[in-house]
């Protein structure tokens, strides 16, 4: 995978191509002014929402009203992933210098760094009881670390390209993971067993998230699409337009009570109301 460097920002009156489905509209917009918005994530409560950028920084914000709270610095490259712990006191953040850091959310401390991966950590996890942080890399390999130790607790390999995004489901027994072999994978959290493999996106998949109830699994392409996955079946129940971009935009969270998808577009934030998709 080689990285795409914006030569020029769009401005904010950029919006993405594509009609949205009925029912489903943009809450806001937030300008982050990191350079390009590689990935966003809300905290538990649903109060703070994270943004990785091209800056080398985190971003976190307040939810509902799109203030800026704190910058987090310490990366040496782009920050390509964030995700929170489940109480929404860590949160860990991948990057081009190949590493995963944990952060204090509150303090913006920096509690650790993990080293392992060979290339670009694309996308960070940690599982709902917060022990297990898993990550998803450019040496195409996802990787399991105890979060409290940063200890390497296994490497699943099985997809034929980069991995581009890693999700836990809600329960922590099943692993998400994205490719550019343009698969969704399902894994074993406690084995690492391969599970089952979601097929229908025609590019790579750049964003995976599930919803809080574990009913729905969204996942984003430059295939100009978010595909809605129904959890009892595995079927795709819908597919909505998703912005339009030339770069690597993989940022995508379902919110964790209210019917909300965020994602990105280049330096803006959207949120989409998904509430007629919700299983």
């Amino acid at each position: 995978m080689t990285k795409k460097k914006r030569t020029k920002p769009r401005t904010a009156g950029s919006k993405a191509e594509g009609k949205l489905p009925p029912g489903v509209t943009l809450a806001r917009t937030l300008e982050s002014r990191q350079n390009i918005v590689w990935s966003v994530a809300f905290d538990p409560q649903g109060e703070t929402l994270a943004s990785g950028g091209g800056d080398n920084t985190v971003k976190l914000w307040e939810a509902r009203s799109g203030k800026l709270l704190r910058t987090l610095e310490g990366h040496q490259d782009d920050v390509f992933s964030v995700a929170f712990d489940p109480q929404g006191e860590t949160l860990a953040s991948g990057s081009d210098d190949n590493t995963v850091k944990l952060w204090e959310a509150r303090s913006g401390k920096l509690l650790r760094t993990l080293e392992g991966h060979q290339g670009f950590v694309l996308s960070v996890a940690i599982e709902p009881q917060g022990g297990t942080l898993a990550s998803g890399s450019l040496d195409g390999t996802v990787k399991f670390w105890e979060a409290r130790s940063g200890t390497l607790l296994r490497t699943l390999e099985g997809h034929q390209g980069d991995v581009y995004s890693v999700a836990f489901d809600p329960q922590g027994e099943t692993l998400a993971s994205g490719s550019d072999d343009n698969t969704v994978k399902l894994w074993e959290a406690r084995s690492g067993k391969l599970l089952r493999t979601l097929e229908g996106h025609t590019e790579r998949i750049d964003g995976i998230s599930f919803s809080r109830d574990g009913r729905l699994l969204a996942s984003k392409s430059p295939d100009h699409t978010i595909r809605l996955w129904r959890r009892d079946s595995w079927e795709m129940c819908a597919v909505i337009p998703a912005n339009r971009s030339d770069y690597w935009i993989p940022a995508l969270s379902l919110h964790p009570t209210l019917p909300l998808l965020a994602e990105t577009v280049e330096e803006l934030l959207n949120s989409h109301d998904q509430r007629q998709f919700r299983a």
